[in-house]
């Protein structure tokens, strides 16, 4: 199973890459408190381009097989897709900075501070 989500990780990292999304990051949380095991962050050029890499990933990745459990699309700033295992998200660049989630994501399974 570790092999298939190790090809799905890098299938989706090269999709992106491909379609030029920018400072794709992949966050592995196994053994962490969180919803996933892996999130995929990357940064969309403009909004719009936000939603064309994710009707890319769901064109091809639904191609062979994978299920898409839902996604989240109700702003071209940051666009959601839980694959399960794998958590996509796209942002705008001014969004990304905004929400800075590789630092929360960073906190994960840490002491918090008193």
């Amino acid at each position: 199973m570790f092999v298939e989500i190790q090809q799905l990780i890098s299938t989706i990292t090269q999709i992106l890459d491909e379609k030029k999304a920018e400072d794709i990051e992949v966050i592995d949380l196994r053994g962490k408190d969180y919803i996933t095991d892996f999130v995929i962050i990357a940064t969309a050029l403009v909004g719009k381009h936000s939603f064309a890499l994710l009707d890319t990933l769901k064109t091809t990745l639904k191609a062979q097989g994978v299920e898409f459990f839902g996604t989240e699309e109700e702003s071209e700033d940051w666009i959601i897709a839980d694959l399960g295992e794998v958590m996509i998200h796209i942002f705008t660049d001014s969004h990304r900075k905004k929400f800075n989630l590789e630092e929360f994501l960073s906190t994960l399974g840490k002491p918090q501070a008193q």
